[in-house]
């Protein structure tokens, strides 16, 4: 099966050939960045550090339409509608792992699941997929007495907080109590801010270095606390969740998936 990336020259992108190359169950069919991005021509290999792949990078989506079975796409919300766009016009099933959506964009990705099979995670780790079902159980047990929060720490280049993964376990949570998080999540705390609510969901952001992925879900109940925390220490962890992602979704039929449904989780 022959994958594309949108986005090759990210970060994510870099990574997503590299988990590609390793896997022997796929091959990189195109990497795509802007037209009139600098990258254009150069070998995706030497774009991911990894040696030359005799592959180069296109800034022409079109031109590499009959190249690739399915797309994967972790570059910006801005970018999100235009590739969309183009995985429906080529009936292209596409695995989208970009954070910082609107709800537009959300919906955009709902009407696009209707006619192709879409992928969308917050988070393709499937350790934080875990994490998911671990934080529904200890919410059904604890939520109705213990404070809940979320903790978590990326690289100081993200630009959305909190990060979709926080928000990801804040819905899970939210659901199984049977909260709006609407209504019920604080995102930031400061001056005289009054006691606690109890059905409340605090989130704290840290922003630094090269933290790739830090989350903490702490229940805090009198006389004991239980913490859940997951820390990504390589991207590859999260391409290597993607290219599992793309391999499931080739047998599926229109709709939307996430990574709990690649995982059986669901």
């Amino acid at each position: 099966m022959k994958l594309g990336i949108f986005g090759a020259n990210g970060r994510m992108g870099r990574v997503l050939i590299e988990a590609i190359d390793d896997n022997p169950a796929v091959s990189l069919g195109a990497a795509l960045v802007r037209a009139d991005s600098p990258f254009v021509g150069m070998d995706v290999g030497e774009l991911a550090g990894i040696g030359k792949k005799g592959i180069a990078i296109s800034g022409n989506p079109d031109e590499i339409a009959n190249e690739v079975d399915i797309m994967i796409d972790f570059t910006l919300p801005a970018a999100l509608e235009t590739n969309l766009a183009w995985c429906l016009r080529h009936k292209k099933p596409i695995v989208i792992g970009t954070t910082g959506l609107s709800a537009s964009q959300l919906e955009s990705i709902d009407q696009a699941a209707r006619v192709i099979p879409v992928v969308f995670a917050a988070n393709y780790s499937v350790g934080v997929n875990l994490l998911f079902n671990l934080v529904r159980q200890a919410a059904a047990v604890m939520g109705n007495s213990a404070d809940i929060e979320i903790i978590e720490g990326h690289h100081r280049h993200k630009k959305d907080a909190p990060s979709g993964t926080a928000l990801a376990i804040g819905h899970e949570i939210a659901d199984e109590l049977g909260w709006d998080l609407a209504q019920c999540a604080v995102y930031g705390r400061e001056g005289e801010t009054g006691e606690r609510k109890q059905q409340s969901l605090g989130f704290a952001t840290v922003r630094g270095g090269d933290i790739v992925g830090d989350h903490t879900v702490l229940f805090a109940d009198i006389g004991e606390r239980l913490e859940l925390t997951h820390k990504a220490s390589s991207r590859l962890t999260f391409a290597k969740g993607a290219v599992r992602a793309a391999l499931w979704l080739a047998s599926r039929q229109a709709g939307r998936y996430n990574m709990q449904n690649v995982l059986g989780l669901a």
